[in-house]
């Protein structure tokens, strides 16, 4: 019961954010396919990477038992189908699972349909799954780890590292991406700008 009731406050406080970053919209979703806007790629990549950081220290310090946290299979077919088939959903219709719940509970008629579309393609996937999907999405396992470090041989720490510079460069190529795709400021926009600066009473 506790652990239902810690996943019902934590996905409560998720779409929270979620909302409040504007990630229910499909405007904002799609702006990322057309590389206009990158809030959805820098606030995501940002979360994995503090959570990385806060997965590390805590075992560092005897907090989270590193045997008890539990790593999926690494099999790139199966990651790189169910990529490929979530991203064109998400292209397509403007939401993920996550958004699109976020976005019903925000009284998004298009999020319904989403949502609705999501669950037939759910059971018609586990209607079709049998022992020769199976074997297809089980290709490509990785053998020698299903974690970066123990695949690269390397510490937590330096994949860490990895991330977080990663993570520099995806803020520097979304910012350029995004100043390109705004274009020019015209003289006009210019001096709306300025006015609508100046109409803000200062507190």
């Amino acid at each position: 019961m506790d652990n239902v009731l810690t996943g019902l406050v934590c996905g409560v406080l998720f779409g929270f954010v979620l909302e409040n970053a504007g990630f229910g919209s499909p405007q904002k979703l799609t702006a990322q396919f057309a590389l206009r806007d990158w809030s959805v790629f820098k606030v995501m990549f940002t979360a994995i990477l503090v959570t990385a950081v806060g997965l590390y220290v805590l075992e560092r310090v005897g907090v989270v038992d590193p045997e008890g946290v539990f790593v999926p299979t690494a099999l790139l077919l199966a990651a790189a189908l169910g990529g490929a088939f979530v991203g064109a959903g998400f292209a397509i219709g403007g939401y993920c699972p996550g958004t699109s719940i976020v976005g019903l509970f925000s009284g998004r008629a298009d999020a319904m349909v989403f949502l609705l579309g999501l669950m037939l393609g759910t059971f018609a996937f586990a209607g079709i799954y049998g022992p020769a999907v199976e074997a297809v999405l089980a290709m490509g396992e990785v053998e020698s780890s299903d974690t970066l470090s123990g695949w690269l041989g390397v510490s937590d720490a330096w994949v860490i590292a990895g991330m977080a510079l990663a993570l520099v460069g995806v803020y520097l190529l979304g910012g350029w991406f995004e100043r390109r795709s705004a274009g020019p400021v015209s003289a006009e926009q210019a001096v709306a700008g300025a006015q609508a600066d100046r109409s803000i009473p200062l507190q």
